[in-house]
């Protein structure tokens, strides 16, 4: 082995490229909140049953999940700081098509220029770009951009509220969009610098060599089996982000509280996923993953258990607490087994399988409320998909432990 753990990448310019990122994504993440807070209001002025609106969230995370794939072949190409700079122009004027054209402008919007083309130059694409800053911290890196998402949730929630009661929910994604235009462009021209050249294969940081076999198995076989399990675990994960407030309101509670609930449920897992990243560098990505998950789906059962203020709040928490350090730690589990080298592709490619499950569950949860009259349901078949999502995972840990088991009694 040619390289030394001493020969770390790590330094004040990775964290400053890791805070920029955090930023971008406090602020970009805020777009498709708009209709989560707002989806009762805006089926009400479009005169459209609730699932048409849910659809335009899921349309807007299957953009991002879609787009992710030929933006992180762009940014391998010309750089994260031009396609940051275009994702946020796009963001931007789909929060202004948006307010035209009924529900089709809502859906050209939301599911092309702000998933598409907008976000999707920063989900993947920014984890992928802040992994190759990163050699011994990854996984808290990775955790702390991530929680962008996780600000966003604790911040914007509110200002919407207040917002779409004020001037509805047209002006305030006018209004959103130049705040878009003046925060996050500036910020991805300005500190999306290149990040270090990826190391050569065989050296430390490099992962894996190109062509070896995963947890013996083909290595795109568990690929797929990652695809497959970020997928069920994120179906469930949208559920209680896309239908929180609508479900306060329908069992009395105050949008304004359905709305700092959803806020505490976010604050919650900003600072969870601080651990979990802390923990999943030392654990490994698999096990992180399948420790979140099994949280998720106790807290996710919750919900079904009471409809009580504050016992809601109670699950809000634990939910927020359990199942933030899921997906960084699918993207670290994909980095410690896969090489460096392939990462460009195998990282937006694994994203949106995820934000498919997000998209999924945000339009099922939707879906079977107007079926059913009722979120049970939909909770229910979230708790199934969580179920689901333990045992693929739980397979590909039991391999990855029989194999360092393997190593210490016949290879001491």
């Amino acid at each position: 082995m040619s390289g030394a753990p001493s020969a770390s990448i790590e330094g004040r310019a990775s964290w400053m490229a890791a805070l920029a990122a955090l930023a971008i994504f406090a602020v970009t993440n805020g777009a498709p909140l708009i209709m989560v807070v707002g989806l009762k209001a805006v089926a009400e002025d479009l005169g459209v049953p609730r699932s048409e609106p849910a659809l335009a969230s899921s349309l807007a995370f299957l953009g991002t999940g879609l787009g992710g794939i030929p933006m992180g072949w762009l940014a391998e190409r010309i750089g994260m700081r031009r396609v940051g700079a275009l994702g946020a122009c796009c963001v931007a004027l789909g929060m202004v098509v948006s307010t035209y054209g009924g529900i089709v402008g809502v859906y050209i919007g939301h599911g092309v220029l702000i998933g598409l083309l907008g976000n999707a130059a920063f989900n993947a694409p920014l984890m992928t770009y802040t992994t190759r800053w990163f050699d011994r911290r990854r996984g808290a890196a990775l955790a702390l951009i991530m929680s962008g998402q996780y600000l966003a949730g604790v911040f914007w929630p509110t200002v919407f509220e207040q917002a779409i009661a004020q001037i509805g929910w047209r002006g305030t994604m006018l209004g959103f969009a130049v705040v878009e235009v003046a925060l996050a462009l500036p910020l991805a021209l300005l500190f999306l610098k290149p990040p270090p050249e990826a190391p050569v294969a065989g050296r430390y940081g490099a992962g894996p060599m190109p062509g070896a076999r995963v947890l013996g198995l083909d290595r795109n076989l568990v690929h797929g089996l990652l695809c497959l399990g970020i997928f069920l675990c994120c179906v469930p994960m949208a559920l209680p982000s896309a239908h929180l407030v609508s479900f306060c309101t329908d069992i009395g509670i105050s949008r304004a509280h359905g709305a700092a609930m959803l806020s505490v449920l976010l604050g919650c897992a900003f600072v969870s996923r601080q651990f979990w990243g802390w923990a999943s560098d030392r654990i490994g990505g698999l096990r992180a993953i399948l420790a979140g998950s099994a949280c998720q789906a106790v807290a996710l059962a919750g919900f079904l258990a009471t409809q009580d203020e504050m016992g809601l709040f109670a699950v809000a928490t634990a939910f927020g607490l359990g199942f933030a350090g899921i997906v960084p730690a699918y993207v670290l589990a994909l980095r410690e087994l896969f090489p460096a080298g392939e990462a460009g592709w195998r990282v937006p490619s694994m994203a949106f399988f995820g934000l498919l499950g997000m998209a999924a569950g945000a339009w099922m949860g939707g879906l079977l409320y107007d079926h059913f009259g009722s979120y049970a349901v939909a909770f229910e078949a979230g708790v199934v998909g969580n179920l689901l999502n333990l045992m693929v995972i739980g397979l590909l840990v039991m391999r990855q432990h029989g194999r360092l088991v393997f190593r210490v009694v016949v290879m001491p």
